[in-house]
């Protein structure tokens, strides 16, 4: 006991404080509210390729190419590919925008900072270190190789390679969706931290256009922001053509070859994977919300994975070979169900196994909540957060049901994630959807619940012994107190 107590007095002055300062670093919160500000735009995406799996792919695999159903909804699919084109085209513009808002916010008790103006100075500061002149190759639908001695002769450079006919296109005045799409997040995180925080810190020193106090606000407000917005501009201008002239190449795609691209490879090592559910659960233990200290590492590496996934899919690459096969939603779909810890399985194990009566008025409270992959109920109520008869399940759970997820998708059993789903989607169905409608997914997700469910049985049991010696305990102290008196 003695142990026990120096451990977790330890923890609660030692680890805790340290815990709670790196969650609410600037940085860090900036970038966590930004990626949840984008939320409606990924969401969006998913939602019209999601639509295009029911409308165009799954019929043309039923039904055949050309089919009379795919062919109805051709508008539909049109549209989908508008709002496409709209959401997750320009995910690092809007992503930027948002990231220099945050950021800007969490100086307004410093002092007189505009956060719109922090939007739209790293808006402009991350778009100036884009190429304007786009280089691409056009793969040509629907024309076959041999037309390619036809096109050549018409006057078209196209090119022929495995079967696809291309066409290079070169021009000014165009940006790649490379670089204003899900590959672009890297260098939009980078710039947009640096001009925010460049015109943050210019706006405290007061070296702004000052106004009479006779202008309206948002006049004032403007002009305030004019010098720190030409400076924090034009310094990521001048890193980038210092960029272009020592390597060649722009910033965007140099930060997705030397720090993108390593980190997503690393994202896919299995350790990599397990490791951030064991973080989280470590953390959510002392009562620190675990998702949001790593939301930073989940959603500035998987979620730029589960981007890259989508533009594939939507690029004509079939589910199973997509490039990345653990992504964001990965977690939410396979390991987050119930909420964190899969506390869904607590829930049922608790209802069917425990003789505690406080146990089940929680649980039969938490149940419709935990459906929808909200837990904080449990988590606190039960409670988990300190509680030593719980730390083993609940630290062991997710990494366990990451396992099998985890063997199938990297053996192509089933497809990995492509699709973000709302977060409030209940077991099964979220996995289902976020794989383009593959039910062994909607299988393998309920299963974590039933893997989840098993584990707990036991501790559930353990708590229901403690609760009878307890009780034994309270009688024989009120007898011996009823004989004294």
């Amino acid at each position: 006991m003695a142990e026990e107590s120096g451990f977790y007095a330890w923890m609660e002055n030692k680890f805790m404080p340290v815990a709670m300062r790196i969650a609410n670093v600037r940085l860090l919160v900036a970038i966590r509210d930004a990626f949840v500000s984008i939320l409606p735009i990924t969401m969006i995406g998913s939602f019209a390729t999601l639509l295009n799996v029911f409308f165009r792919d799954l019929p043309n695999v039923w039904f055949g190419e050309g089919n009379a159903f795919t062919a109805a909804c051709s508008e539909l699919i049109n549209i989908d590919g508008l709002a496409y084109n709209g959401s997750l085209s320009v995910l690092s513009l809007v992503f930027a925008f948002a990231l220099g808002y945050h950021m800007t916010r969490t100086y307004e008790k410093e002092g007189d900072v505009n956060p719109f103006a922090g939007g739209v100075i790293t808006f402009a500061a991350v778009v100036c270190t884009m190429n304007f002149s786009a280089s691409f190759d056009y793969t040509l639908p629907n024309v076959a190789v041999d037309a390619v001695p036809t096109l050549t002769q018409a006057g078209l450079e196209v090119v022929e390679g495995e079967g696809i006919v291309t066409l290079p296109v070169t021009g000014g005045g165009l940006i790649s969706t490379s670089l204003t799409g899900s590959t672009g997040l890297f260098a939009a995180l980078i710039f947009g931290l640096l001009s925010s925080w460049i015109y943050v810190k210019i706006t405290l020193a007061k070296l702004t256009i000052k106004l009479p106090e006779g202008v309206p606000p948002m006049v004032s407000k403007a002009f305030a922001a004019i010098i720190p917005g030409v400076v924090a501009v034009y310094i990521c201008a001048i890193i980038t053509q210092l960029c272009v002239i020592w390597t060649g190449q722009y910033p965007g795609p140099l930060i997705s070859t030397l720090i993108q691209q390593p980190l997503l490879g690393f994202s896919q090592n299995a350790f990599a994977i397990i490791l951030v559910n064991f973080l989280i659960q470590f953390f959510w233990f002392f009562g620190i919300h675990g998702s949001n200290v790593l939301a930073p590492v989940t959603n500035g590496v998987y979620l730029p994975a589960l981007m890259e996934n989508m533009n594939a899919y939507n690029s004509g690459t079939a589910p199973m070979d997509l490039p990345y096969k653990w992504v964001s939603s990965s977690y939410e779909v396979y390991t987050w169900i119930g909420g964190a810890g899969i506390t869904l399985g607590l829930i049922i194990a608790v209802l069917i196994y425990s003789k505690r009566e406080d146990y089940r008025v929680i649980s039969g409270l938490a149940l419709p909540m935990g459906i929808f992959n909200i837990n904080e109920p449990i988590i606190f109520g039960i409670p988990i957060v300190l509680n030593p008869l719980y730390f083993i399940p609940w630290m062991i759970i997710p990494p366990i049901c990451t396992i099998l997820p985890l063997i199938l998708t990297f053996a192509g059993v089933i497809p990995p994630v492509f699709l973000q789903v709302p977060w409030i989607m209940p077991a099964g169905i979220g996995a289902f959807l976020a794989t383009g409608g593959n039910l062994l997914a909607g299988l393998v997700s309920l299963s974590s619940v039933v893997i989840s469910f098993l584990i707990w049985i036991p501790f559930i049991r353990l708590a229901n012994k403690e609760t009878s010696i307890e009780i034994e305990q309270d009688e024989e102290y009120n007898q011996s107190v009823g004989d004294e008196l």
